[in-house]
């Protein structure tokens, strides 16, 4: 089994300790935390594409590129990139840029987006959400197929007549990730195309998402994908040596974004009883000691079954050194228990 790390790239205010972090100071950090994931033997790092002032990150090409000559084998990737409302094109460019950068190690995950700035940013409607993510990754995918590109175009896309797209990846051909909430219209999407799948899991009981996993096999299976097919979790957590004190610094970061979406959305605040409630074995927070983290997540593979776990530890603002603490001890505890179960 792998695992990583994802992140957006928080600024603000560290609730905890009120010291101040912008996108300057956030993206230094950043460097360091993904050299240090690297150098623990995690798997991949994973940079999500925001238009907000809360976050760092709106190009993650840009940002893994920078991390890709000071590190050795760690997995690049986005996570997500925003296609539908971005040039898929351009975005195929970009991450095989990356790709020779790291020498063969940039991933591509694909999305429509958690958060709408994006579509009003580069000139499109909501009313198009589904239309603009469909054709798009049509595009996308057959530009990942290789060779010169004939697209017929399409209300979103332009056409392409017998035309290069460059450079090419190291290995002919990017790994491309289709990431979902939920929905058996993206099972089974992502399954017809044979993508591996990225389930996002930030709330509510994981193991309804058993389900959901099976059903993108199936799809995967009868488009003769099945080769092809795998699950990742794309989860909230925290780890450290004492679990509770690993849940008490993670709480107040952690609390303050799903407030502030909380706010946006109509969800009412979250109370420390319900934070506990999630780290419970049936919750979708993954945080505590490295037993702890360990075992929730070979329980959950029994039931849905995944190939990768990758973690949002740096959810919010929390101090450096914290970070970094933690990502040691997910690369040095828990990895190593978790590929031994195989």
């Amino acid at each position: 089994m792998e695992i990583g790390l994802y992140t957006f790239g928080d600024v603000g205010t560290d609730p905890a300790t009120g010291a101040k972090v912008n996108a300057h100071q956030r993206l230094k950090n950043l460097m360091e935390e993904i050299e240090l994931a690297d150098q623990v033997g995690l798997d991949v790092f994973g940079l999500g594409e925001h238009h907000r002032p809360n976050y760092a990150i709106s190009a993650p090409a840009t940002v893994l590129a920078g991390a890709a000559r000071s590190t050795k084998s760690i997995r690049l990737s986005s996570a997500v990139s925003v296609l539908s409302s971005d040039d898929p094109v351009r975005v195929y460019q970009q991450f095989a840029t990356l790709d020779n950068l790291s020498d063969g190690r940039a991933e591509l995950m694909v999305g429509r987006g958690s958060f709408i700035e994006s579509f009003p940013l580069f000139g499109y409607d909501l009313k198009d959400y589904d239309a603009l993510f469909e054709e798009k990754l049509a595009m996308l995918m057959a530009i990942n197929d290789g060779g010169a590109l004939n697209w017929p175009g399409t209300e979103f896309t332009q056409k392409v007549e017998g035309l290069g797209v460059y450079p090419e990846p190291v290995k002919g051909n990017l790994p491309i990730w289709i990431a979902a909430g939920g929905t058996p219209q993206s099972m089974v999407r992502a399954g017809a195309y044979g993508a591996p799948l990225a389930l996002a899991i930030i709330g509510g009981q994981p193991r309804r998402f058993a389900p959901l996993a099976d059903l993108y096999r199936r799809a995967a299976e009868q488009a003769e994908n099945a080769d092809t097919a795998r699950v990742s979790l794309n989860v909230h957590g925290f780890v450290g040596e004492d679990g509770k004190r690993a849940a008490d610094l993670f709480f107040p970061a952690q609390k303050a974004v799903m407030d502030q979406i909380g706010r946006e959305r109509g969800w009412p605040p979250q109370s420390r009883a319900q934070y506990d409630a999630s780290m419970s074995p049936e919750g979708a927070l993954f945080v505590g000691s490295p037993a702890q983290v360990t075992d929730k997540i070979l329980s959950l593979k029994e039931d849905i079954g995944f190939d990768r776990v990758t973690m949002q530890m740096a959810i919010g603002v929390i101090d450096h050194a914290e970070m970094m603490k933690a990502i040691e001890v997910l690369g040095t505890k828990v990895a190593p228990e978790l590929r031994k179960a195989g």
